[in-house]
């Protein structure tokens, strides 16, 4: 008969599976660096850093730098297989020059091929090559392209989901939604994801649930209502049988959260699964959670996090993005 360890309470010490004594073992932040310095050490002399968000003198070196990284950001949603439903998914970025215009791409074809920002290429012979920093359109207000980016119409929904949340949070610069196959799943219970572990922590006090669902987004009050669920503060939404948005500082924060909440709704769909048989689950309890969140959730340690992604997307491709 096999013998069973004894299930452990939360801070159990196990080194023979015996219960130990509960402790905490939580460092004084405010005694520590900022979140990004945290995570790793240098040199002493400062020389060798973490990938940090960069600083642009020049606005229009900005411009450029940021649809770069908007062009890798579609290049790894369709790595992650997010463009299975053509093109139901958009991405826009505002644009630093004109705060008041952004850029936003339609989530593209199987292949990455064949899609512009906002818009779909009708051309089949225009079809020839992946998505790059060329293809992206720059919308006013009123979601026209300007003749600063590619002349190609824009999506409808996208333009009303996105161009609400761009007025309603001036504090983020990206955004991004698409119904990629987890998060639509999840999506149908109308719940937030616990946090069950370390990774998830990013969305304690971060995440909200758009608990409605009134069906393509046609016209401007669904992306006010999005918009509101959102609050002042949160940067990731569940769209009740929609999909997931995400929100962020830089489009690289933005798209990383957009992975992690995906894989984090693929966990909890499995833990659920598991739970549903009798095997209880344990969340992190309320004080590590906020305590791993006050590291996890920041912008600079969120961008630092894609970089790994965005340098194998340039190796991958030689670049090919970057036009």
């Amino acid at each position: 008969m096999t013998s069973h360890q004894p299930v452990l309470n939360q801070h159990d010490g196990t080194p023979n599976g015996v219960p130990g004594e509960k402790q905490k073992t939580h460092a004084d932040l405010s005694k520590l660096a900022d979140p990004l310095p945290r995570l790793w050490r240098g040199d002493k002399e400062g020389k060798i850093t973490y990938p940090s968000i960069p600083t642009f003198e020049d606005k229009y070196e900005e411009r450029e730098w940021m649809k770069g990284h908007l062009a890798a950001a579609f290049r790894y949603w369709g790595k992650l297989g997010f463009n299975e439903v053509g093109i139901a998914g958009h991405i826009t970025l505002r644009d630093c020059v004109k705060p008041d215009h952004f850029w936003s791409v339609c989530l593209p074809y199987r292949l990455l091929v064949g899609v512009t920002e906002m818009g779909l290429i009708q051309d089949e012979s225009l079809r020839k090559t992946l998505l790059d920093d060329n293809d992206l359109v720059l919308v006013d207000a009123e979601g026209r392209p300007t003749p600063e980016g590619a002349q190609l119409p824009i999506n409808t929904a996208g333009f009303y989901i996105h161009s609400a949340i761009h007025k309603a949070r001036p504090d983020v610069v990206a955004a991004a939604h698409c119904h990629s196959f987890y998060g639509k799943s999840w999506s149908v219970f109308g719940r937030p994801i616990d946090i069950l572990q370390q990774d998830s922590c990013a969305f304690v006090d971060n995440l909200s649930v758009y608990n409605s669902y009134g069906g393509v987004v046609l016209a401007a009050e669904e992306g006010e209502n999005i918009a509101k669920a959102l609050g002042p503060t949160n940067k990731s939404c569940i769209l009740r049988n929609h999909g997931l948005l995400t929100l962020g500082n830089t489009i690289d924060e933005c798209i990383y959260l957009f992975a992690l909440l995906e894989k984090t709704c693929q966990m909890q769909l499995m833990v659920e699964a598991a739970a549903a048989n009798g095997i209880p689950k344990v969340c992190i309890d309320d004080d590590d959670a906020k305590y791993n969140a006050a590291t996890q959730k920041d912008p600079a340690v969120l961008y630092a996090h894609f970089q790994s992604e965005y340098e194998l997307l340039v190796k991958e491709t030689n670049g090919d993005f970057l036009q």
